[in-house]
């Protein structure tokens, strides 16, 4: 059994940052992809960044392209998600799921992963 903790959300305004951490326990593949995804009130939840737990690129959604960056500590067995110039529609419950990968990359859709953490709550004032 994989189990995820999220931390690191909050408020914060428009422009400003924030960095999220992803503990993850239970034993994972070297193929195996961590995300993150995330929710808004009414919406779908959408992916936003994924990294293999072996290495390899990185994946983004186009809507964070430049300004989240997906990291990983693997001693630590803790993914981080770095998020910076956040914008009033980047507010979402932000989630950190693990699931396969594909060819070598994350393909950020929520029906290929099989774990998920509880969420971590990020608000942006504007």
């Amino acid at each position: 059994q994989v189990q995820m903790v999220e931390s690191g959300g909050g408020s914060v305004q428009a422009g400003g940052s924030l960095r999220l951490s992803c503990a993850v326990s239970g034993y994972t593949y070297s193929r195996s992809c961590i995300g993150w995804f995330r929710q808004a009130p009414g919406k779908e939840r959408e992916g936003v960044a994924g990294v293999v737990a072996g290495g390899g690129s990185p994946s983004y959604a186009d809507s964070v392209k430049g300004r989240f960056t997906i990291s990983r500590d693997n001693a630590k067995n803790t993914v981080f998600l770095q998020m910076n110039s956040l914008k009033p529609e980047d507010a979402a419950m932000y989630y950190c799921a693990v699931g396969d990968s594909y060819g070598g990359s994350c393909l950020l859709f929520a029906d290929n992963m099989d774990y998920w953490g509880k969420g971590t709550l990020v608000t942006i004032s504007s």
